[in-house]
């Protein structure tokens, strides 16, 4: 392997590193306030080493680089490939961080839900029933002013806790 060659791959993976963490959110080499991207953003700096390095290193295994002029074209034939993964690696993390996310369901998104006792709800004390959340099946402590049996469709009038709904049948 030709000595143009490892500096490159190590050039790549270098860059590939450091996409790898910029991308789980690591924040690393990050100057500034964490809200401000700037001209250029980590991603797309990571993203054009990284394929600069393997783009030139295939590039310079393909010619049999040993001297500067093919070294030379092997970093042009890196670069030709570096410049549209920048730009990929840019749109994709600003995509990412820019996503558009349903708020964390709250105690207040209980009531009114609509529910099905799984275990009975006695006239003083607590029973479980099932209710849907954001989609997703929740089972919550219930209590009633009257029994529930089970099996029985309730409606939630309050959330006591995060936990405890007070139910009446629907």
């Amino acid at each position: 392997m030709a000595t143009g060659t490892l500096i490159f791959l190590v050039i790549g993976g270098a860059g590939v590193g450091v996409l790898a963490l910029a991308l789980l959110g690591t924040e690393l080499l990050h100057f500034g306030h964490a809200d401000v991207d700037g001209p250029v953003s980590v991603e797309a700096v990571a993203g054009f080493a990284g394929a600069f390095g393997f783009g030139a290193a295939i590039v310079n295994e393909l010619l049999g680089g040993r001297t500067p002029g093919m070294i030379a074209a092997a970093a042009a034939g890196g670069a030709l490939a570096a410049v549209p993964t920048a730009w990929l690696a840019a749109r994709l993390s600003r995509s990412a961080r820019n996503m558009r996310t349903d708020p964390t369901p709250t105690r207040n998104d209980l009531v009114g839900a609509l529910g099905l006792v799984v275990t009975p709800v006695p006239a003083d004390g607590y029973g479980e029933v099932r209710v849907r959340l954001a989609g997703q099946p929740v089972k919550l402590n219930a209590r009633a002013d009257r029994p529930i049996p089970l099996g029985a469709r309730v409606f939630v009038v309050e959330a006591l806790s995060e936990t405890s709904v007070h139910v009446e049948t629907y």
